[in-house]
């Protein structure tokens, strides 16, 4: 018996879907999402079909299913090919992520996984195929643990979205799957003091460079939630920022983490940022806090060069901007507790917070650590009747 099937449209609530519809030699029916329609002239986007390709596909399908290639372990049809597009068009399409993730996963995919799994069938995709790819990125030693695991997390991902699509059983990718390499954070990281910051501030080539540099260091934001912040987000009376915004890319979004989030200002900040909105224009609740002469978003490429100038007319040592966040982490872990620094500074993880735990006073610790096991009065009344 050869392999016969047809192409139908599926009408769902977020647009028309391809499908295939064929039954194997062996007489298993079997159908497939192929992806959502594309009825414009242009080039179809990463995941979408036109009548032509799917009517193709399908063709494709028929051809490994009479050749013996597709069977009952690998009905779905689909490659890791398939399953990378769709995943690419899931998260552009659906979740909408942004642009700067979206072109990190497709790296990923486009330069690793669609050479190791590209042809693959997905159900003949298993966990020891995925640990041995781990295992030879290890090896090779050009990658780091972290970025390992992110190309563990994109496999991840593609599988998960694959179950959904392809009804597949499990997810070879998965945590329990795959143990992931270690990620260890180092405290071998550089900051300024306090005199230093003064200097770098002193000799910012503007009054607004100088309070960014200070705010930075003073308050823990990144440099892109700074060029994100509003007034609104000021508030002077409970002395917080609410972090909504991240410049970035030339685009705002939420802040890294997807989370809003609240940071404290020290009585330095309110006064910096007071005198900053006694300027004549940009103070409405809507205008930037940092802004160029039109209103607008500073360039990050200028800052940063500017950051560097300043840097050199102060004398002081060469730290990158994303060091001044450090100078934050760094004095907020002597006198709050950790989870406190962990959500001002907006870590997503624990893990990120604890470097900053080394540079924690620990002669104090001791003293407490004493306290804790001193006796109490009646045990101390109990040793002397001992005595």
């Amino acid at each position: 018996m050869s392999a016969t099937g047809h192409v139908k449209v599926v009408e769902r609530k977020k647009g028309s879907v391809f499908y295939v519809k064929y039954r194997l030699p062996g007489g298993k029916h079997v159908q497939k999402r192929l992806g959502p329609v594309w009825t414009k002239r242009s080039r179809p986007p990463a995941g979408y079909l036109t009548k032509a390709m799917a009517e193709q596909r399908l063709r494709e399908i028929l051809t490994d299913a009479g050749r013996g290639i597709l069977s009952e372990t690998n009905a779905s049809g689909a490659t890791f090919s398939d399953a990378a597009a769709e995943y690419l068009r899931y998260v552009r399409d659906v979740r909408q992520i942004d642009e700067i993730t979206l072109k990190g996963y497709q790296g990923v995919i486009d330069g690793y996984l669609l050479k190791k799994f590209g042809k693959k069938p997905l159900e003949a995709i298993t966990p020891d195929h995925i640990d041995a790819y781990k295992e030879a990125l290890m090896a090779e030693g050009r990658l780091t643990n972290r970025t390992i695991v992110r190309h563990l997390m994109v496999l991840h991902g593609i599988f998960k979205r694959a179950m959904r699509v392809w009804k597949l059983n499990s997810n070879p990718a998965s945590a329990e799957m795959v143990e992931r390499p270690s990620v260890v954070y180092t405290d071998s990281f550089e900051t300024y003091d306090r005199e230093e910051i003064d200097l770098l501030a002193a000799n910012a080539l503007s009054t607004q460079e100088g309070t960014l540099y200070k705010l930075a260091a003073f308050t823990g934001l990144r440099q892109g939630e700074l060029l994100g912040l509003r007034w609104d987000c000021v508030d002077f009376v409970s002395g917080m920022i609410q972090v909504r915004r991240n410049y970035t890319d030339r685009q705002e979004k939420i802040p890294k983490g997807k989370k809003v989030r609240s940071v404290p200002m020290m009585p330095d900040v309110i006064d910096l940022l007071g005198k900053l909105k006694e300027r004549d224009n940009f103070t409405a609740d809507t205008d930037l806090v940092f802004c160029n002469e039109a209103g607008e978003h500073l360039n990050s490429w200028s800052l940063r060069r500017r950051y560097y100038q300043a840097i050199e007319a102060a004398g002081i040592r060469r730290l990158r901007f994303h060091d001044l966040r450090h100078a934050f982490g760094s004095a907020a872990i002597t006198t709050l507790d950790p989870y406190a620094v962990q959500s001002y500074m907006g870590h997503q993880h624990y893990s990120t917070t604890q470097r900053y735990l080394h540079h924690r006073p620990r002669r104090e610790d001791a003293a407490r650590l004493g306290e804790a096991f001193a006796p109490t009065s009646s045990e101390k009344h109990y040793t002397e009747e001992r005595a």
